[in-house]
């Protein structure tokens, strides 16, 4: 039995890019055999075994051919004859179908050292067309190599472009469509993933919500980039820039979803968009199943957005308010997080990418004032609901000291 490292491993490591996972195809082998030298079995469906000491993955040489619809629709045919190259012909990408032996020995019958060297993410096979996913993880790949200037083959484009018009995309789960945007939400350019899902037709099957906001218009003096989808992808740069959370970087992505939803005659203005975005964030995160924390703040960032750019003008009651439904007394973390996704939106616009967004620092000192705030600290003759009220009436008297003393009061974006 032959034992190969393949697939992202070898790439990463030819191309000096790190990588952490390391899965090996076993030639000539027998599930027996494998068993008998104390790996274990992992899933049902694969034929997949953990190494008994590394606990990484080796999984028998096998071939695949479509059975049914979607991602599910496969069966698998594993036999101690089915060679290196059957194996690897059934792999999405050529830079992803390339082997080594312990020796350090590449085996590259695709030709995927070619197109690393050119930096082209190209299909091996035609069968590329029969998993809907691949569509995804090119777009996340494209997002992930994009620092090292990699392109799609245009072939490849064409092939994405033809899942997305077949109607197979609606069969991914929605698991696995949050996984793989996740993932590339994580990327230093997650905004290619976006980019190349529209190039192909997939966002407006995946995402019509953000799709939408291509080819609206918002007002110059606020948005010198004009398009709601450009300033929507400009905006998430900031945040990989910035090197924010995921929830950030998510939040960033539907914090203008409403803006799809103005009424033509009220362009390019965009009165009342945070509310009309309610509804469209709130069908992303269902039908992705997206995690109950990042949609909280998905929505928080969609409802308020506006309120932080205009911090400095607030009432101090108007912020206390807006704190509160922060869940500032005991979830700071949230107010941090919601800071910095305005932030970006803020930065999120042609040529004003290095402006200070001094809103930030503000809702941050008034977080930590408000916070320092404790009923310990209030006269003991103050008893029952009384507490609660002075709470209230001291931490907004607090926050109305930091405003005068910060002496700002006309900072809008």
């Amino acid at each position: 039995m032959q034992v190969y490292l393949v697939g992202g491993a070898v790439r990463d490591h030819l191309l000096g890019h790190p990588y952490h996972e390391k899965d090996y195809v076993v030639v000539g082998a027998t599930p027996e055999q494998l068993l008998a030298q104390g790996y274990q079995p992992v899933g049902k469906d694969f034929p997949v075994f953990l190494h008994p000491q590394t606990k990484e993955e080796y999984a028998l040489a096998r071939t695949e051919r479509k059975s049914g619809h979607g991602y599910h629709g496969f069966e698998f045919f594993t036999d101690p004859d089915v060679t290196l190259e059957e194996d690897l012909i059934r792999r999405d990408l050529t830079i992803n179908a390339i082997a080594m032996d312990e020796a350090g020995q590449v085996y590259d019958p695709y030709h995927g050292q070619d197109d690393l060297a050119h930096k082209i993410l190209r299909h091996v096979s035609d069968a590329f067309a029969e998993d809907p996913l691949r569509v995804l993880r090119v777009a996340r790949f494209a997002a992930r190599y994009a620092q090292y200037g990699f392109r799609i083959a245009d072939e490849t484009l064409a092939l994405m472009r033809q899942l997305a018009e077949s109607g197979e995309l609606e069969a991914l789960t929605p698991e696995r469509v949050w996984k793989e945007t996740s993932r590339a939400l994580m990327e230093r350019h997650a905004d290619v993933y976006f980019e190349v899902l529209r190039e192909c037709g997939a966002l407006k099957v995946l995402f019509p919500e953000i799709d939408a906001l291509f080819g609206v218009p918002q007002r110059p003096e606020y948005h010198p980039e004009i398009d709601c989808g450009i300033h929507t992808l400009m905006s998430l740069q900031q945040a990989c820039k910035a090197n924010y959370s995921l929830d950030v970087r998510f939040a960033v992505l539907v914090h203008d979803l409403g803006k799809a939803l103005t009424p033509k005659d009220e362009l390019p203005r965009h009165i009342m968009h945070e509310e009309r975005g309610i509804q469209p964030v709130t069908d992303v995160c269902d039908r992705l199943r997206v995690p109950t924390q990042t949609k909280q703040l998905a929505l928080a960032v969609c409802k308020e957005h506006l309120k932080c750019h205009q911090a400095f003008t607030l009432k101090p009651g108007t912020l206390w308010r807006l704190l509160q439904r922060l869940d500032v007394l005991r979830r700071p973390e949230r107010v941090e997080a919601f800071a910095q996704a305005c932030e970006c939106d803020a930065k999120g616009r042609l040529g004003l990418e290095n402006r200070e967004y001094p809103q930030a620092h503000y809702l941050l000192d008034a977080m930590k004032t408000v916070r320092t705030i404790k009923a310990s600290d209030l006269p003991s003759d103050i008893q029952g609901p009384d507490i609660g009220e002075m709470l209230i009436q001291k931490r907004i008297e607090a926050i109305a000291d930091l405003k005068h003393e910060l002496g700002h009061h006309h900072h809008t974006v």
